[in-house]
């Protein structure tokens, strides 16, 4: 059977029995994956899954999983049989993987000559000079000896060093304060980047979502508290953040992803200067945790826009829905049964709203997040404080 759409043009896939609702192959199968074939269920769209386990966060919940190496060339081949884009909630296929599928005809969203900058750091930091965007001083080194000339060129250590490649939660980084520190890097075997390490008063994080015809859209810049590099707290809109600032702010994240022709979510993390500067700390091009809030938070939430981006939908309203909404990450503790401290929390906020991620529970582990929305910063916070320590079991009351 043919497929057509209302224009005449012939659709290759479609639902069995003939509806013609787009799959979106998603690699990957963390939680990122889970909330956004979530976001996709209201509007028809089929997913698509290739992800490592059948334990996987998205693999619980998506009916079509494919398991496999997303690092084996002809596994994404035959994954991509039957989808009409392909998009990820993670960064790190190879980049010469997603130019063989581009080059077999398959919509891959974002494509590799915009990923590239986030699976990068290198490459990232030499676009972002060329187009103008505040970033740290930084340079590749090549050994430790390299990193001490690289402190002397500024004022001195520490300095931050980051492997090009692979880290995220802090992991892959290093802050540096003398030469005998600056070894352990280098054993990664990949080259190693040098970044001045900047004296910022907080982290902010702009998140913008485009689409392939160039519509995009910019939600309020935000708060984002780190605790041992993980991001434990998101504050929407970010708290005494100046007007002028935030515009600079959107409008630089705007800019870097037309320049960059991202598809999809971008979210670029900033740190504020005490003398009221934003530079650029890195880039995310996939949904963020920086973004969760706008799950109950916003008119359209990260996850929705990020489908309607890669399909060519029009945009979803970015704005908020509430005056302040504050996203707390869950980690696990000592107390793996979550569920039990349900009741306590669902009673003593009826307004709360959780995310688990289905995950097994183990320490300092991402396995969920909470948002809380409303008129007074001080009681949003304090309730996701409190629903996110309780749910850990920091907090027995």
């Amino acid at each position: 059977m043919i497929l057509r759409t209302r224009s005449g043009a012939v659709r290759p896939y479609g639902y069995p029995g003939g509806v013609t609702f787009p799959v979106v192959g998603m690699v990957g199968g963390g939680q990122l994956a889970r909330m956004t074939h979530e976001a996709g269920i209201p509007l028809g769209i089929k997913f698509k899954l290739l992800s490592d386990t059948p334990q996987d966060s998205a693999a619980q919940v998506v009916s079509d999983v494919v398991i496999g190496d997303y690092r084996d060339l002809e596994t994404l081949r035959a994954f991509a049989q039957g989808c009409d884009v392909i998009t990820f909630d993670h960064e790190h296929v190879p980049t010469e993987h997603l130019r063989a599928l581009e080059a077999d005809g398959i919509p891959v969203r974002p494509g590799p000559d915009a990923l590239v900058h986030a699976q990068d750091k290198g490459v990232m930091r030499a676009k972002l000079d060329a187009i103008g965007v505040p970033c740290p001083r930084h340079r590749i080194v090549e050994d430790p000896a390299d990193v001490v000339r690289f402190a002397a060129e500024g004022d001195g250590f520490p300095v931050v060093l980051k492997t090009v490649r692979g880290g995220y939660d802090g992991k892959g980084v290093w802050i540096v304060r003398s030469a005998e520190e600056a070894s352990e890097p280098f054993r990664a075997g990949v080259p190693v980047l040098a970044e001045e390490k900047v004296a910022f008063v907080r982290e902010l994080a702009a998140n913008v979502v485009r689409s392939p015809h160039g519509q995009a859209v910019s939600y309020p810049v935000v708060e984002s508290i780190q605790v041992d590099g993980v991001c434990d707290t998101v504050i929407a809109p970010a708290p005494g953040l100046s007007q002028e600032l935030s515009a600079r702010a959107q409008q630089l994240a705007l800019k870097v992803a037309q320049e960059l022709g991202v598809v999809g979510h971008l979210a670029v993390e900033l740190f504020e200067t005490a003398d009221g500067r934003i530079v650029v700390n890195e880039l995310a091009m996939r949904p963020h945790n920086s973004g969760h809030w706008t799950q109950d938070g916003a008119i359209t939430s990260q996850f929705a826009n990020h489908v309607r981006a890669v399909l060519d939908l029009p945009l979803g309203d970015p704005r908020p829905r509430a005056r302040w909404t504050v996203m707390a990450n869950v980690l696990g503790g000592d107390y793996p049964d979550m569920y039990s401290a349900y009741l306590h929390c669902m009673a003593r906020d009826p307004g709360l709203k959780i995310h688990m991620y289905g995950k097994d529970v183990k320490p300092g582990r991402k396995v969920g997040h909470v948002n809380t929305y409303g008129d007074d910063l001080a009681d949003v916070r304090e309730r996701a404080s409190h629903a996110a320590g309780y749910l850990r079991g920091t907090i027995t009351e």
